[in-house]
Order: C-alpha cells, then structure tokens, then sequence
C-alpha cells in the first residue's frame, strides 16, 4: 500500500460516497484514476429513473458524468435538467 495515499486518506477524512440519478436514457458515469497518468478506468450507463451509488477510492479519484443527472454528495445536490 501506498504510505503517502493513506496519510492523504486519513487527513482528508472527508465523505466519498455520492449517488447519481438519471433524468434521461443513457447517462453515462466514467470513474478516472489517481495519479500522473490519468486513465478512464471504468464506465457504466444508466436509463432514465436509475441510480448508481457509488465511492470515490484511492485508485479512482475522479468521477465525469455525461447527460442529464442528479448528483447527490454530502456537500449537496448537483445536477444538469
């Protein structure tokens, strides 16, 4: 394991789960690794009315949602209708 992610992990202590609903057919949610090299590393689709919920993780750290959605965070909602 990577000491300097942990440390990072645990200082954040920040919430890292959300939940996506789409609003239209074919949403599409690309989870993008960590690092210098970035890299799409996985990507599921959702129809209108379905919800993903999902975490981000040491080794996905960033999340591009493409089409009409709600994103729901501890921070608040986001959303495109």
């Amino acid at each position: 394991m990577d000491t300097h992610t942990s440390e990072a992990s645990v200082q954040l202590n920040k919430p890292t789960g959300f939940a996506v609903q789409a609003l239209e057919d074919g949403v599409v949610i690309i989870g993008i690794s960590r690092g210098a090299n970035s890299k799409l590393l996985h990507t599921e689709r959702l129809d209108t009315g379905e919800i993903m919920i999902a975490e981000l993780t040491e080794v996905i750290s960033a999340v591009k949602i493409r089409g009409k959605a709600i994103v729901l965070t501890p921070y608040g909602e986001l959303g495109a209708r």
